[in-house]
C-alpha cells in the first residue's frame, strides 16, 4: 500500500512538472515567425472561404436567399475579415498567386512560400468541409441525393468554379490571368506608401471592396477564382466527398 501510494504521488508530481514544460515548449513554438505566419494564413483563408462558399451555397441552394451580388459581397467582405485577422502577421495573402508574386519580386523569402501555401490550402479545404457539413441536408434535398458537377441539379459549383458552356478552357485561362493581374495591380496601388495608399486602418475594407468590384464587373466568365488557394482545395474536397473525378474535367 505504501509503495503504491508513493507511485501515485510520483506520477502526479511528474505530471505537474511536465505540464508547465509542455506549455513552455508550445509557447516557444507559437512564437516562431513561420509558425505564426502559417496559422495566420490558415485562419484568414478559412474565414474568407467560409463566408465566400456560404454565400455561393445560398445562391445555388437557397433560391431567394442568395444572388450573384450576394456571392460578391460574401467573398469581398470575407477577404476584409481575413485581412483584419492576419494582415499584421503574414500580410493575409489568402492567395497562392499573391504569395508567388511577392516571392518573385523579392518582397518575401522563397523559404516561406511552402509555409504560406500549406496554410492557405488547409484553411480552404477545411472551409469546404465546414460548408459541406452545414449545408449537407440542403445539398441532398436540392440534388435528390445525386452529387453532380453539371446539369440543373449540379452542386459542385458551391465549392469550386467551373466554365460556362459558352467558354473554352483557353479563354477561361486568359480570363483568369487578366483578372488576377487586375487584382495584383490594384493591391500594389492600395498598399504603395509612395503613391496614394489607402488610409491607415482602411486597407482591409478597401481590399474587400476591390474584390467586390472585380466580381461584379469581371466575374461572369469563370467565377473570378483568381486564386489557386480558393479553387483547388475545395475541388479536392468534392472529389473525396463523392462528386468524383468529374470535378477535374469540367
Amino acid at each position: 500500500m505504501v509503495q503504491s501510494d508513493k507511485k501515485r504521488r510520483s506520477t502526479r508530481s511528474s505530471k505537474m512538472v511536465s505540464s508547465p514544460v509542455v506549455m513552455t515548449r508550445m509557447q516557444a513554438i507559437m512564437q516562431k515567425e513561420m509558425v505564426r505566419e502559417f496559422l495566420a494564413e490558415f485562419m484568414s483563408t478559412y474565414v474568407m472561404m467560409v463566408f465566400g462558399l456560404g454565400s455561393v451555397a445560398h445562391m445555388v441552394l437557397g433560391g431567394k436567399f442568395g444572388s450573384f451580388l450576394g456571392v460578391n459581397l460574401g467573398f469581398g467582405f470575407g477577404v476584409t475579415m481575413g485581412v483584419h485577422m492576419a494582415g499584421n502577421i503574414s500580410g493575409a495573402h489568402m492567395n497562392a498567386a499573391l504569395t508567388f508574386t511577392n516571392c518573385a519580386l523579392g518582397r518575401m523569402s522563397w523559404k516561406k512560400f511552402p509555409v504560406y501555401i500549406l496554410g492557405q490550402f488547409l484553411g480552404s479545404f477545411l472551409a469546404a468541409a465546414t460548408i459541406y457539413c452545414l449545408f449537407y441536408s440542403a445539398i441532398i434535398e436540392f440534388s435528390g441525393g445525386r452529387l453532380t458537377v453539371t446539369g440543373p441539379i449540379a452542386t459542385a459549383s458551391i465549392f469550386a468554379t467551373y466554365l460556362p458552356d459558352h467558354s473554352t478552357l483557353w479563354r477561361g485561362f486568359l480570363d483568369e490571368v487578366l483578372v488576377t493581374g487586375m487584382l495584383q495591380l490594384c493591391l500594389f496601388a492600395i498598399t504603395d506608401k509612395e503613391n496614394n495608399p489607402a488610409l491607415q486602418g482602411t486597407q482591409a475594407l478597401v481590399i474587400g471592396i476591390l474584390v467586390v468590384v472585380i466580381g461584379v464587373s469581371l466575374g461572369m466568365n469563370t467565377g473570378y477564382a483568381m486564386n489557386p488557394s480558393r479553387d483547388l482545395p475545395p475541388r479536392f474536397f468534392t472529389y473525396i466527398a463523392g462528386w468524383g473525378i468529374q470535378v477535374f474535367r469540367s
